[in-house]
C-alpha cells in the first residue's frame, strides 16, 4: 500500500495506495476539524482548487456532535461533507485530554465530561474506533495517551505501556469492525501513535513496542504542545530510526512551514496542524518571500497580490489591499480569501518538496528555505 518512490537522505518521496485515492508524499493533511475548515473553505470548490489531497477531521468533536452514528446513517464523513479524496480522523485522545474536564484514566480508557454540556462520557481503544468506524475514514487513528510536558519519568513510562496495549486492542476492534457487513468503510486503515514525552529512551522503547502491531502507518505524537523546537527535532531524530521504512510516518499537530521542512528531512512524510488557517484568520500569511502580517498599515494602499509568486485564487484576483480592508472589516471574504491564500501554499510547499526530492535536489531547496521561510517578508 506504501512504495517510495525517490529518497534523498533521510528524506522520502512516497505514494500510499487508499480506497479513497492515491496520496502523494510528503503531504500536508487540511485541517477541518468539525468536518469543515475555519474560514468558510467549501469542499468541492476551494479544497480541490488548492489542491487537498486529505482533509483531517476530529473523531472527539464529530461524536459530539452532530454524532457518528448520524454520520453513519447519512453514508459515512465522505458523503457527509461531500469529499471524495481521502479522510484522516484523529482518535480524540489528544482532545480527550486538552478538552475534557474531570477525566479519569484507567485500564480500560477514559471517563471524562463532555466541554459542551460536561455530559459524562467514556472513551477507550474500542469505542475509538467504533467511532471512527461510522465516520468511515480513509485512516483512524489509534486511541493513545496524549502526555503533558513534562511529566514526571515513571508517569510517562507507566502511560507507554499502556498506549501499547491500547494499540493491540484498536487493532483488534477495526479488524472486527472491518469485517462487519454494515460497515462504511471496510478498508479502514489504522495508524498506531508513539508517544514517551521528550525521554529519547522511552520513545524508542514505546516505538520498538508498537512497531510490533501491525499497523498501515506509524505517527508521532505528543510533540509541538510547548516544548522547544529543537527538543522537537531531537525526539523525532532518535525516534526515525526504529519507525517501519515501509509504513509512511506522521508527525501530529505540526507545524511552522519550517518545522515541515526541517521533518521532511529527518524521514517524516505527513503532516497537519491548524495554523495556515488560524493564523491567516488574524492576517498572517505565508509567502515564499517570507511572513506577512497583512494588517500593518503599509499594505493599506498596496495594489500587489499577497504573493507575486503565488497562483492561489486570492493572489489571481485580489490586493494586498483590499484583503487588509476585509479582515479589519471583519468580512467574513477576508477569512475566505486568506485561509485559501494559506492551504494553498502549504501543499504547494509539499507538492514543491516532492518535486525537488524527484529532480534530486531536496537538499539544496531544505538548505535555501528551511530558515527562510520563517523570516518576515522584507516588502
Amino acid at each position: 500500500m506504501f512504495r517510495i518512490l525517490a529518497q534523498d537522505g533521510r528524506a522520502r518521496r512516497g505514494e500510499l495506495q487508499t480506497v479513497h485515492g492515491d496520496i502523494q508524499t510528503p503531504v500536508f493533511m487540511n485541517v477541518g476539524t468539525c468536518a469543515a475548515i475555519k474560514g468558510g473553505v467549501s469542499t468541492m470548490e476551494l479544497l480541490h482548487e488548492v489542491d487537498c489531497q486529505v482533509e483531517l477531521s476530529n473523531t472527539y468533536h464529530l461524536h459530539l456532535r452532530p454524532g457518528d452514528g448520524l454520520i453513519h446513517d447519512m453514508g459515512g464523513l465522505q458523503k457527509f461533507m461531500n469529499w471524495p479524496r481521502p479522510i484522516l480522523t484523529d482518535s480524540g485522545g489528544f482532545q480527550v485530554f486538552s478538552l475534557a474536564q474531570l477525566r479519569k484514566i484507567t485500564e480500560e480508557g477514559v471517563r471524562f465530561a463532555s466541554h459542551i454540556d460536561g455530559k459524562r462520557i467514556f472513551m477507550g481503544p474500542e469505542e475509538s474506533m467504533q467511532i471512527q468506524s461510522n465516520l468511515g475514514s480513509t485512516i483512524a487513528m489509534a486511541f493513545d495517551e496524549c502526555i503533558e510536558n513534562p511529566s514526571p519519568y515513571d508517569y510517562v513510562k507507566q502511560s507507554v505501556e499502556r498506549t501499547a496495549r491500547w494499540l493491540r486492542r484498536c487493532r483488534a476492534e477495526m479488524d472486527r469492525l472491518n469485517s462487519l457487513p454494515d460497515t462504511v468503510n471496510p478498508h479502514q486503515m489504522l495508524f498506531g501513535i508513539n508517544q514517551g514525552g521528550t525521554y529519547e529512551d522511552l520513545r524508542i522503547a514505546h516505538m520498538q513496542m508498537i512497531a510490533e502491531v501491525p499497523c498501515e502507518g506509524y505517527a508521532i505524537g505528543g510533540l509541538a504542545v510547548g516544548e522547544e523546537t529543537e527538543e522537537m527535532y531531537r525526539i523525532i531524530d532518535a525516534v526515525e530510526p526504529y519507525m517501519p521504512k515501509d509504513k509512511p510516518r506522521y508527525l501530529m499537530g505540526v507545524g511552522t512551514p519550517c518545522n515541515i521542512l526541517e521533518a521532511v528531512h529527518l524521514g517524516v512524510d505527513f503532516f497537519d496542524c491548524v495554523m495556515p488557517s488560524r493564523n491567516a484568520r488574524h492576517g498572517n500569511l505565508f509567502t515564499w518571500e517570507g511572513k506577512i502580517n497583512i494588517m500593518n498599515e503599509k499594505y493599506m494602499k498596496d495594489p500587489r497580490p499577497v504573493s507575486p509568486t503565488c497562483q492561489c485564487p486570492t493572489c489571481r484576483n485580489y490586493s494586498r489591499s483590499y484583503l487588509r480592508h476585509l479582515l479589519k472589516a471583519k468580512e467574513s471574504l477576508g477569512m475566505r480569501l486568506a485561509v485559501t491564500h494559506n492551504l494553498y501554499f502549504y501543499n504547494n510547499l509539499t507538492r514543491k518538496i516532492r518535486e525537488a526530492l524527484e529532480g534530486g535536489y531536496f537538499e539544496s531547496f531544505y538548505q535555501k528555505y528551511h530558515v527562510a521561510l520563517g523570516e518576515r517578508c522584507p516588502d
